[in-house]
């Protein structure tokens, strides 16, 4: 969505990315060295569908290559452009350096509407998409590593990690060259609902610190908090789901393309999303909620949280100064333009932002790339010798309370949890947190240690471009 006399989704990062500069000590040179994007390749192919050619528009963008190999999803929708997939490049390279894996940015997209195309054609479209992109070293696991993103999920990485393969029949690593694969093809457990679990585990840290809660204009825990999300995609649902189930939260509405559902006493995530895959993805006939045509009004709603998990520039100058949430968490890329973080920031809304927020999926796409190269899933060498370790201190305590003639029982459930040792999906979910908590804690010293830092945004500029430059520097530019 554009507004007029509002900048565009790649100037709206520019823009952020400048106001953070403003605040660092670096040369002119450097600064505009990190803000250009590298390169962006468009390629036109043609595939014979339905009896007759049709031609494609795709883009692989690199924004950054300070550290190699570039990561970054590839989008399908009809809405992919040029300047679209280089602001989400520019976001993927400083996302990268916020979380710390060790990534340049870079980002794809295929101008298409998945919807349109029967599986056997989506893949037809798909390797040869991929394969234009590999001939040029655009998909490579030391130079260009690809991950899903909207509208593509594991079955298309599958294609694309097959593709690779074939043009690379001698690459042990070439499994490495995209993540987000389906488990028996080389991915990792844990990749599908990442970027939602970081969701949950970066509001999780937030409220870990009642200072920032307040800031907020909030108090408490995440019990019961009220949140509204926009999109339940892949992100949207998991992060609607694990904030629900696991947190105590109440999802009061969700937004979709086909409108809004809303009941105040929370809905039934799982259920509303079964409702979707049932209904070719619409939630108009939800027996359990209101639903409201006018979907987009709803992100004006009263509530505690709102995660916009969707497209880019939703909240907008048209709509900021209505909005009622104190708490926004950037699930999507860029859902917030530069001119409504303006007004938003005026009024004391305290934004999560997307860099920070969404970063779960990179974090265990790295986990991903790091098990393909390692060719060893993770926990099998450790896990039985953990279980073995912990097994002989719980039996020696059991000897020593038989000795000396205590009674004691340890409670239920303990035990069995305690001697279980991590598995592939745990330490995916342990890496991720801790990921996630680091970051947040390297945003919030800035937040709260610099006088001229007044949001979490701007501190996260500060940290990720501060680390790129850092890069450049020992690189000897």
């Amino acid at each position: 969505m554009h507004v007029s006399g509002e900048p565009s989704f790649r100037e709206s990062v520019d823009l952020m990315f400048n106001r953070a500069v403003k605040l660092m000590d670096m040369s002119p040179g450097l600064e505009q060295k990190i803000r250009v994007c590298n390169s962006t390749y468009t390629v036109r192919f043609g595939v014979r569908l339905r009896g007759k050619i049709e031609t494609f528009t795709g883009y692989r963008s690199v924004h950054s290559e300070h550290m190699e190999p570039v990561k970054g999803g590839i989008r399908y929708a009809l809405s992919v452009n040029q300047n679209e997939v280089e602001a989400l490049a520019a976001l993927m390279t400083y996302k990268c350096a916020l979380v710390e894996t060790p990534f340049g940015g870079s980002k794809g997209g295929l101008c298409i509407d998945p919807r349109a195309w029967d599986e056997h054609e989506l893949e037809q479209i798909t390797r040869r998409f991929a394969y234009e992109l590999i001939k040029r070293d655009l998909i490579h696991p030391a130079q260009n590593v690809p991950a899903p993103d909207m509208g593509t999920g594991e079955r298309e990485m599958a294609w694309i990690a097959d593709q690779y393969a074939r043009m690379n029949t001698t690459d042990i690593n070439a499994k490495a060259c995209v993540t987000g694969k389906p488990p028996h093809a080389g991915g990792i457990q844990g990749r599908v609902e990442a970027t939602g679990r970081g969701v949950q585990y970066g509001l999780r840290e937030f409220f870990r610190y009642p200072e920032d809660v307040a800031k907020a204009k909030l108090s408490g825990s995440l019990d019961g908090k009220r949140i509204i999300v926009q999109g339940l995609g892949n992100v949207g649902y998991h992060a609607a789901k694990f904030l629900s189930e696991e947190d105590g939260c109440k999802v009061i509405a969700i937004i979709e393309r086909d409108g809004a559902l809303v009941n105040d006493a929370g809905l039934d995530i799982e259920d509303v999303r079964q409702w979707m895959n049932r209904h070719d993805g619409l939630m108009a006939g939800y027996p359990d909620a209101k639903h409201v045509a006018d979907g987009a009004a709803l992100l004006e709603e009263a509530c505690d949280i709102l995660i916009p998990a969707a497209l880019e520039g939703v909240i907008n100058m048209s709509n900021a100064a209505r909005i009622k949430a104190p708490l926004i968490v950037e699930a999507a890329n860029g859902p917030v333009t530069f001119g409504a973080d303006e007004i938003l920031r005026a009024k004391g809304v305290v934004i999560i932002p997307d860099m920070y927020a969404n970063a779960g999926g990179v974090t265990v796409s790295y986990f991903e790339w790091v098990k393909n190269l390692s060719h060893i899933r993770f926990g099998r060498m450790q896990r039985r010798a953990e279980e073995a370790r912990h097994i002989l201190l719980v039996e020696e305590l059991e000897r020593l309370s038989k000795e000396k003639g205590v009674s004691w029982t340890m409670s239920p459930g303990f035990k069995d949890k305690y001697l279980r040792g991590a598995g592939e999906l745990e330490l995916v979910r342990s890496g991720l947190d801790d990921t996630m908590r680091t970051a947040y804690q390297a945003m919030r010293e800035v937040w709260h240690g610099r006088e001229d830092v007044e949001d979490l945004r701007v501190a996260a500029y500060i940290v990720s471009i501060s680390r790129v430059a850092a890069t450049y520097r020992s690189k000897g530019l």
